[in-house]
């Protein structure tokens, strides 16, 4: 059943009832009341019905009531007796009030229902337009990151082909020159064939952090934690650097009573490695960079120190970046960024400040002090 009949079957049932109430209503007293007391209410189902069903069941309702009127509250009762100018009059008025405001009641219920589907579309284009600026917002950070990606190659191809094509081309050049048979004196051949190995450890150190790089990308890097014992770390790692470090000084200062450290001894070597090198990029030939170490409540802190321009204070939230160089920086942008990463797994944290001389940066970063009561633990985890 529509929605249109089904209001004309409500109204008319409606209609019916207030009729048939009025009469109940009225019939005791209708000796005792004018004719215009019953007049009065049976314009009520009229109106009403009209109100609920239209102006069709209101014309219906209001021309019933104008029968019942006249045979129940006019004499003589119970028989249908009109009178053509009192009767038609009455019934006239019955109808065009009844009328009257069903068609009010109708105009005011189509233009709320034209407001309503208005309202529903307005609804249905706002959400639309909430659909599609998601959608925009969701599009343009898919275009924001592939241009992250898309720069972060670019980056990666200009530093891997800087930084392996310069020790490639040393070792080229002093390994033609020895193949072809060139002659040259026990010191200079000593100096070449160092120089050479100094660039393939270049070149590993290089090729260790692309992997790096491309397992903390991965979500792949989990440390195998050990007890490490720094003093020997930063000993092994000064002596294994000696070629880069042959132009400055190296100073340690680890107290030693140090705690022993959790953490992984290949990464955090790299990390102090490439600290060391980075130090080593910004301190004058001559100079003295500074490794230090010592107990920061539950942690030990690390630092190296250099005597260069130090990082500007606007950049350094930027220097941990993965392929971010500082204007006079030559390297491939990778050594801090997986500094930072290596040393957050460990759940420490890496900082940049200026050098407690005030004259260079200082790279700290801390990393658990060991705990010998977690051992058995460990033992019996399945």
């Amino acid at each position: 059943m529509t929605s249109k009949a089904t209001r004309r079957l409500l109204g008319s049932g409606l209609g019916l009832a207030l009729i048939g109430g009025a009469v109940l209503a009225l019939l005791p007293a209708r000796d005792s009341v004018t004719v215009a007391t019953p007049a009065l209410v049976l314009i009520v189902p009229g109106i009403v019905a009209g109100f609920v069903g239209g102006r069709v069941v209101g014309a219906l309702m209001a021309m019933l009531s104008a029968v019942v009127l006249d045979v129940v509250f006019i004499e003589p009762y119970g028989r249908l007796d009109v009178h053509v100018t009192d009767d038609l009059v009455s019934l006239a008025a019955f109808i065009a009030v009844a009328v009257s405001v069903a068609a009010l009641v109708e105009r005011v219920n189509d233009r709320r229902r034209a407001a309503e589907q208005r309202a529903e579309e307005i609804l249905a284009l706002s959400e639309e337009k909430e659909r599609f600026r998601r959608e925009q917002e969701r599009l343009s950070v898919e275009k924001q990151a592939l241009e992250r990606i898309e720069d972060a190659r670019r980056a990666l191809l200009r530093s891997v082909s800087h930084d392996l094509r310069t020790p490639l081309a040393t070792i080229q050049a002093i390994t033609s020159d020895l193949r072809d048979g060139t002659v040259y004196d026990p010191d200079t051949r000593k100096e070449l064939l160092d120089l050479v190995g100094d660039e393939a450890e270049r070149l590993d150190r290089l090729v260790a952090n692309l992997l790096s790089m491309s397992r903390i990308e991965a979500g792949a890097l989990h440390p195998d934690i050990q007890a490490v014992a720094l003093d020997e770390l930063v000993t092994d790692r000064a002596q294994r650097l000696a070629r880069v470090l042959r132009d400055v000084r190296l100073d340690a200062s680890i107290p030693p009573d140090l705690p022993l450290v959790d953490a992984d001894y290949t990464l955090l070597d790299q990390v102090l490695t490439n600290l060391i090198e980075n130090a080593v990029r910004h301190t004058p030939p001559g100079d003295a960079i500074l490794v230090e170490a010592r107990i920061a409540g539950a942690m030990v802190e690390v630092a190296v120190s250099d005597h260069g321009a130090g990082v500007p204070a606007a950049e350094r939230a930027q220097v941990f970046e993965p392929f971010w160089r500082g204007d006079e920086s030559r390297s491939s942008g990778l050594g801090l960024a997986i500094c930072k990463a290596v040393v957050e797994a460990h759940g420490g944290r890496i900082t940049v400040a200026d050098a407690e001389d005030g004259v260079g940066a200082r790279f700290a970063f801390t990393v658990p002090i060991h705990q010998a009561t977690v051992e058995p633990a460990r033992e019996r985890t399945p």
